[in-house]
């Protein structure tokens, strides 16, 4: 061989080990593990306002310094530290709009991509187009109501009772309660400011952060102990910090076209445990009833609170009455929001109540005018109590006259001015203020162009119970069930009895407006219950939601009843107390790492100490059967006509009309006028109603271009990390 042909094979044997080395090195680099990227904050696909905590868990053996993530292109290494041995947390912030591939590469290794979804701070996300019109507050930025947030100290002064004195997020934060403002200016003398310790152990003067700001075109509050003098990262927070968020709710049941004030985050006890707090308005359900827009603005304000705080090991939810709704609709139509909650004077929902304010509104309307009455009828206290099947005839009024009428459309419409209301003659293009027109976007339009309604009573036999019992004459039934009715869509009353739109019907169901409960076995439940003998929160509806749990799971084991004899939530003393009941039971559910379902994990980590409670109402312990008699149960007009007690169908199914089925007899005259008020048979509640079915978790009422989805339809699976190939990777990294 010549020295050329020698200088050839030299070349050409260098050149194939470059080839092999490189063919070597890229197949290492494929076979490396790959990283695993995951949003902590919130889906990938449902992150706001363009900011997201975001944990990358490492391969073995690799170093956090050879991990480079970029967003979109832009390199957002930087904002990432290693918070253990084999993974780093950041947040990702200035997102655009739309999708982002975030991607991390390891040097000589793995590399991983996540499409992230970016939504305005304003929403939507899921809810659908946003109801209009919509009054922004004063200083807002944009028709979206945004506005820079808002920062304020306060402390506790020096012996303040820590027990919270009014219920959580019935007030505003504005005057903030005990709390004094802390004037970084002219500081409290140390020796004047409470210490608080939390459930772990940490000792810190008692100093809040409270934050207030505006998501979802509504007021957001956040609060948290804080030391002012220290920084605060979501990677690395204050030490008082427990990673635990509770969320406190509103009371009544309204539809607002306005901002509002959010609820009350300022709960000492429940501050200094190191809990964070937040509330928004649009879950003050008096200010706002709206399942899709309650679900939407807690994931949005959430979210919010682990972006700017940290990560959060569960959450547990507070409130009374609208705030009791809130917690429960919510917690079954977007299970994993909350992991515990404690439902006071306890609504299981907003629609299925509903179905008990028309027929206390049409029945009042009834007997108090007795031209409408059957010759020679009189309806005495005790007949109308057997109609309503509840010992208190004022309970109506109560009810009727503290909640607005949300089924009226023509009624007072909090944030529109009286000119702009509907009227079906000087009018009808405006605004309807009914909770079905509110949510529209869960039940769809009619051909009019009018929400569709859902609300039924064919076939409903009111004072069927009384009659047998013979608290209510047959005439007094025949003169009732005749002349009662219905109404039309203006809630103006009707011969004819009221017929669901059988679409709204199935909706009212498949969206979990109608809480049928059957994801609420994966909630820890704590409900708090008093005696309540008319006026309107009545004790039935924490058993409701029992059979409700009953009939799906045949165990209401996750459901813990504390009762007392103080009215509304049995004790003023169980609001705080719930909140670090449940917190126990929590942490040991999260402790628990058997390959188990989740519900079998909340029945059987129950703690021992976590049972059912009856008290006097001041914290001293009584035997059950003292509750059982003074936190009594009473009926509905539709439990009063053979309903259930779930109270959760809307339209029953019919069944022919029997004269067997009666203890009673009817003359002649009075069975024809019967089946002519039953022309299609009676309500046979032995079954399940029509459309009956549950909840589908996690609907969105909108399309990847904003338009509205009526009835909604299940999100797709979050999106997850996957592994990607380097020379596919090069191609595509600048992508968005």
């Amino acid at each position: 061989m010549g020295i050329q042909d020698q200088r050839r094979w030299v070349v050409w044997l260098a050149g194939a080990l470059c080839v092999l080395a490189l063919s070597a090195a890229g197949s290492a680099q494929a076979s490396s593990p790959a990283p695993r990227i995951k949003t902590l904050s919130n889906r990938a696909d449902l992150i706001s306002g363009g900011d997201v905590l975001v944990r990358v868990a490492l391969p073995r053996g690799v170093d956090p310094s050879r991990v480079r993530v970029t967003a979109g292109g832009r390199n957002v290494t930087g904002d990432f530290k290693r918070t253990r041995s084999r993974r780093i947390d950041g947040v990702v912030h200035n997102l655009g709009p739309g999708r982002t591939r975030l991607i991390a590469r390891v040097k000589h290794g793995g590399v991983a991509r996540l499409v992230l979804t970016n939504h305005p701070i304003g929403g939507p996300i899921f809810a659908g187009p946003q109801i209009q019109p919509w009054t922004c507050q004063a200083g807002a930025r944009d028709a979206q109501c945004n506005q820079h947030p808002s920062y304020r100290f306060l402390y506790l002064p020096l012996g303040t009772p820590q027990d919270g004195a009014a219920l959580p997020g019935v007030s505003s934060n504005d005057s903030g309660g005990v709390f004094q403002p802390y004037d970084r200016n002219n500081l409290p003398a140390a020796s004047n400011i409470e210490t608080a310790t939390t459930t772990e152990g940490v000792t810190v003067p008692f100093i809040v952060r409270l934050e207030e700001g505006y998501i979802d075109r509504d007021q957001y509050a956040i609060a948290a102990l804080y030391d002012p003098n220290t920084g605060w990262r979501p990677t690395t927070p204050q030490p008082q910090f427990n990673h635990r968020l509770v969320i406190t709710h509103g009371f009544s049941c309204d539809t607002a076209y306005e901002t509002g004030l959010a609820p009350s985050v300022l709960e000492p006890k429940v501050l200094a445990g190191g809990f964070v707090v937040m509330a928004n308005a649009l879950d003050h359900a008096g200010h706002n009833c709206n399942l899709l827009t309650q679900a939407e603005s807690l994931v949005m304000t959430k979210e919010r609170v682990i972006d700017r705080y940290g990560p959060v090991r569960w959450t547990i939810g507070s409130g009374c009455s609208g705030g009791s709704l809130a917690q429960q609709q919510v917690a079954n139509a977007y299970p994993g929001i909350y992991q515990g909650i404690t439902p006071q004077c306890s609504f299981p929902d907003a629609w299925s109540s509903a179905i008990q304010y028309e027929e206390y509104y049409f029945g009042l309307q009834y007997f108090q005018d007795p031209s409408q009455w059957d010759p020679g009828v009189v309806y005495d206290p005790a007949a109308i109590s057997a109609f309503i099947d509840h010992p208190n005839v004022s309970n109506p009024i109560t009810f009727t006259s503290v909640i607005p009428n949300s089924g009226n459309p023509t009624r007072s419409c909090p944030g529109v001015p009286a000119a702009d209301v509907y009227d079906a003659q000087t009018n009808p293009g405006g605004v309807r203020c009914t909770l079905q027109d509110y949510m529209v976007n869960a039940f769809g339009r009619d051909k009019r162009g009018f929400a569709r309604r859902g609300f039924d009573n064919v076939g409903v036999q009111y004072g069927l119970k009384g009659l047998r019992q013979g608290l209510i004459s047959p005439a007094q039934f025949v003169d009732f069930n005749t002349h009662i009715g219905g109404a039309d869509i203006d809630l103006k009353k009707t011969a004819e009895r009221t017929a669901a739109d059988p679409i709204a019907l199935r909706r009212l169901y498949r969206t979990g407006a109608i809480d049928s409960a059957n994801n609420l076995d994966k909630v820890a439940i704590i409900d708090l219950r008093g005696p309540d003998p008319g006026a309107f929160h009545d004790v039935y509806r924490t058993y409701a939601l029992r059979s409700r749990l009953l009939h799906n799971f045949g165990t209401a084991a996750n459901q813990v009843l504390w009762r007392g004899q103080a009215p509304l939530i049995g004790d003023p003393s169980y609001a705080d107390a719930s909140i670090f009941a449940i917190d126990r039971w929590l942490a040991r559910v999260h402790a628990d790492k058997r390959k188990v379902p989740l519900p079998r994990k909340i029945i059987q980590d129950r703690p021992d100490t976590v049972t059912d409670r009856c008290t006097d109402g001041a914290g001293n312990e009584r035997p059950s059967e003292v509750c059982d008699q003074t936190v009594a149960s009473y009926g509905t007009p539709r439990q009063g006509a053979g309903g259930p007690l779930a109270e959760d169908i809307m339209k029953c199914r019919l069944k022919p009309m029997n004269r067997g089925d009666y203890s009673v007899n009817f003359s002649p005259t009075q069975w024809s006028r019967l089946q002519g008020a039953f022309p299609d048979g009676v309500c046979d509640f032995s079954r399940r109603g029509v459309g009956q079915r549950g909840a589908i978790a996690w609907l969105t009422y909108q399309n990847r271009h904003g338009r509205v989805i009526y009835g909604g339809k299940p999100l797709p699976r979050p999106p997850r990390s996957k592994p990607i190939h380097r020379h596919h990777h090069h191609g595509r990294r600048h992508h968005r």
